[in-house]
């Protein structure tokens, strides 16, 4: 059987916000990525999610530049608290704090 080598840098690019179409897509996504507890996978999830929304929008509502969020939640980026609320309401998502019992 004869196969044929792929060329890796044809191929195209994996656009995680392409896969976030739905609000509980979103969710359960950002969900998992709390779950895991890795802060710069938070932030990215955080930037797909607003790519997926209309980054254009986003900037639009937060009042920041959209080439300026786009950095804030790139690869290891370190936005400041007050951007990534900024974003958060703007997506529509409230992040709770969830009590797993008393600290004796």
């Amino acid at each position: 059987m004869m196969t044929q080598k792929i060329n890796v840098s044809s191929l195209p690019e994996f656009d995680l916000s392409e896969q976030l179409r739905t609000d509980d897509d979103i969710a359960e996504y950002l969900t998992m990525v709390l779950e895991e507890g890795d802060t710069d996978e938070l932030i990215r999830a955080i930037g797909y999610i607003a790519k997926a929304r209309g980054m254009s929008q986003i900037a639009q509502q937060t009042g920041l530049g959209r080439e300026s969020l786009y950095k804030s939640f790139r690869a290891g980026a370190k936005p400041q608290a007050e951007t990534i609320f900024k974003v958060l309401k703007a997506i529509n998502i409230d992040l709770r704090a969830v009590s797993h019992g008393s600290i004796a």
